[in-house]
């Protein structure tokens, strides 16, 4: 069993990717549920939610057209704890081409890297199937702010590109 459903159905503008669900999203049940995770104030940050939803609301996105979903559904940890073989880019390209996104955008290089290669860098990648593909930074907190403030422009950017189209 999946240990966070999946937030899709035809008609998204956008899907965000994670590598996994960390301990907290998996104990609470919810995408970027971590207390100190960036996903949702940078969702509000760059005006792809009206307001910063808290992570037990995940579903909510939809009405932004907005889904989610990870490479590994059936095991939890940060992405140096994962099994060899956990992540699982073959479904997420079949749901791609079966909901046809406008954009699926990574919300980590490591994930994004298994599906665009492994020397693939932040920013927009080669599209599959009619998607735009985007690489962003991870919100996850193991990284310090000098950090997020030095990479998190690129989430900007691709907001900026979702409003554009």
């Amino acid at each position: 069993m999946d240990i966070l459903p999946d937030v899709l159905n035809a008609g998204l503008s956008v899907v965000f990717c994670g590598t996994a669900a960390g301990k907290t999203s998996a104990l609470r049940r919810a995408y970027y549920a971590h207390p100190r995770n960036r996903f949702w104030q940078i969702l509000h940050e760059c005006g792809l939610t009206e307001s910063r939803l808290p992570a037990e609301e995940y579903r909510q996105l939809q009405m932004y057209n907005i889904g989610l979903t990870d490479l590994c559904k059936l095991d939890s940890g940060n992405d140096d704890e994962l099994p060899p073989g956990a992540l699982k880019p073959d479904r997420l390209l079949a749901a791609v081409a079966s909901y046809k996104p406008r954009y699926l955008a990574f919300t980590s290089r490591t994930a994004g890297r298994v599906v665009c290669g492994k020397s693939a860098q932040y920013g927009r990648q080669q599209g599959h199937q009619g998607t735009q593909i985007f690489i962003l930074p991870t919100t996850s907190p193991r990284w310090g702010e000098g950090w997020w403030k030095e990479h998190k422009q690129h989430w900007h950017d691709f907001a900026d590109a979702v409003r554009s189209t």
